[in-house]
């Protein structure tokens, strides 16, 4: 039998991590969930680990035509009701020094993490505006606070801070609230994938990028390695979606993290102190000075 629902949410990206969390916890609050995946296995793991209020559909995110169709789906299973939530948490990771990023993966990295969340939100508003629902993107503190070999997802994640609070404005006329969540380091379901992705990359780094680079740039991805390890449960992050979509008030955004007083403290410093202390608190921590 299926519990009373709440409403239904449209949340991309549901295959692991973040995405998969707030999928299942918001099934068993009592949701009518479509997941967006792109794997049928991700699909079947999905469904059984979760009821029947729970729809994977199959969606890329930088193809207009499954959008298309991800969302006619959601639209015939909906009777004629809105949504009362998307979730736009699909997203990547491109890293290097800057220098030596190609423009290809530049260019993908913003296909994903900002252009693929602008083509979801276009197809999906009227839904959110018929049902007078909420829209939560999931950021980072990346987009705030840019740091060096991740540059790309860092730009990619300042320009979702621009969408973000120009759409929260444009909609505000329809009661229609825009939430953006930024999250910290975010523990992996997988870490070795994880840290095997990144000493991949780091490999086959060309002989002028790691001459130059090399010893900085390993030293700071032994750090993302550890931060992956360490950082706070997806769980986390799935709970503050689901308070963003039940308060009456929410904030329009949410800063995550393991320590939230370190990070309030960065945040300060960027924000308030000069760029030159906080260039060289990064500096520091890379052993350059």
């Amino acid at each position: 039998m299926l519990l009373k629902q709440k409403g239904a949410i449209v949340i991309t990206g549901a295959s692991t991590g973040v995405g998969r969390a707030a999928a299942l916890m918001l099934d068993k609050k009592g949701y009518q969930v479509f997941a967006s995946v792109r794997k049928e296995k991700d699909a079947e793991s999905l469904k059984s680990d979760s009821s029947e209020n729970l729809t994977p559909i199959f969606m890329d995110i930088t193809k207009t035509e499954e959008i298309k169709s991800a969302a006619d789906v959601v639209l015939k299973s909906l009777h004629n009701e809105g949504l009362v939530g998307l979730v736009n948490n699909a997203g990547l990771l491109v890293d290097g020094p800057l220098e030596f990023i190609s423009l290809d993966d530049l260019r993908w990295q913003f296909e994903i993490n900002v252009f693929g969340q602008i083509a979801v939100t276009q197809e999906f508003l009227p839904l959110i505006r018929k049902a007078k629902g909420r829209i939560i993107n999931i950021g980072s503190v990346g987009g705030v606070l840019s740091a060096p070999y991740v540059s790309a997802l860092c730009a990619s994640k300042f320009a979702l801070e621009a969408f973000n609070d120009a759409l929260r404005i444009e909609l505000h006329p329809w009661g229609i609230e825009v939430i953006l969540i930024e999250p910290g380091s975010i523990a992996s379901a997988a870490p070795d994938k994880v840290e095997e992705s990144f000493r991949k990359n780091f490999a086959n780094m060309s002989p002028d990028a790691k001459a130059m680079y090399g010893d900085r740039y390993k030293l700071f991805v032994e750090g993302l390695i550890k931060s992956n390890r360490e950082g706070m449960p997806p769980e986390q992050v799935a709970d503050a979606i689901i308070k963003a979509l039940e308060v009456k008030k929410p904030k329009t955004r949410y800063f995550l993290s393991n320590d939230q007083l370190d990070l309030m403290l960065e945040l300060m410093l960027k924000k308030f102190g000069p760029d030159r202390s906080y260039d060289a608190m990064i500096l520091k921590s890379l052993k350059v000075i």
